[in-house]
């Protein structure tokens, strides 16, 4: 059978919240009986924007990633809900806005964060992937609707056709580690969760400093060679998809019949600045 997935292009998001402001605006003040109790006018972020700075200057670059109930097949608010939070054949976790009433406990049963305590209905709450839309033939949810990137898109296909798309677009989940087998899939979650080393090469001749294009950059840990890249033509280069807390590297400048060695200790994202060769 077919069910829904979630698919969001961390490189394509640009924070302008307009996913956010289409959950509120489908669900502040509205009833949708089965599906969804009235969402809070303040507090709640059922569709939320995570924010990374990377670097420093002269690098540095932002992602941000938009995160939410993740429709988990294994999800420990179903388990933990008894009825009250149920998984449907189309893979849409509902919260029964009827069930789950004073069940704040559930709030805490989601390893994610996502899962809304209205303490005014005193009921936990988070994003149904608006399944009272699907379930008028929509195609697509109000976020992927209202996405000006293309950053978010909800799609409907088996799950060997799901394990394929995330095999041939690199796609990831959060947290895999929990065994929840979530619904939502990023791309490009490297721009969030891993890191870099980047420097810029500069090399002084006939009294002026200038940047040196085609120096050859190595990447070493260790000892081992880790990765290689060629300056641009601003003397730039960097090194990403670094896992943060990694330890010390060691990276060698060459370039003109000139070296340079520099190390460097990665916590997070680090911008070594010139480097003079």
């Amino acid at each position: 059978m077919s069910k829904w997935n979630l698919i969001v292009d961390v490189a394509e998001c640009t924070n302008c919240q307009l996913c956010t402001l289409s959950a509120m605006d489908e669900y502040v003040g509205n009833d949708w009986p089965g599906v969804s109790a009235p969402m809070p006018r303040h507090g709640h972020r059922w569709i939320d924007i995570l924010q990374n700075e990377r670097g420093q200057a002269p690098t540095i670059d932002i992602a941000y990633v938009p995160v939410t109930c993740n429709h988990c097949d294994n999800a420990p608010c179903v388990e933990k809900g008894k009825g009250a939070v149920r998984k449907r054949d189309d893979g849409i976790v509902i919260f029964d806005p009827a069930k789950a009433k004073g069940r704040k406990d559930l709030v805490d049963a989601c390893p994610y964060g996502h899962v809304w305590w209205n303490e005014e209905l005193q009921l936990p709450q988070a994003w149904p992937f608006d399944a009272h839309l699907i379930d008028q033939g929509w195609d697509k949810t109000r976020g992927h609707q209202a996405c000006p990137t293309g950053a978010m898109r909800a799609i409907k296909v088996e799950d060997a056709e799901m394990a394929r798309l995330a095999r041939d677009e690199q796609l990831e989940t959060m947290k895999p580690e929990l065994g929840t087998r979530p619904r939502v899939y990023y791309k490009n979650l490297w721009r969030y969760s891993k890191c870099f080393i980047a420097g810029s090469v500069a090399a002084e001749a006939n009294g002026a400093v200038d940047c040196v294009e085609g120096a050859r950059a190595r990447l070493l840990k260790d000892g081992a060679e880790v990765a290689t890249a060629l300056t641009d033509n601003y003397g730039d280069f960097k090194f990403d998809k670094l896992i943060p807390e990694s330890g010390r590297y060691t990276i060698e400048i060459s370039a003109f019949g000139r070296s340079r060695t520099v190390d460097a200790t990665l916590g997070k994202s680090v911008s070594l600045g010139e480097i003079r060769l």
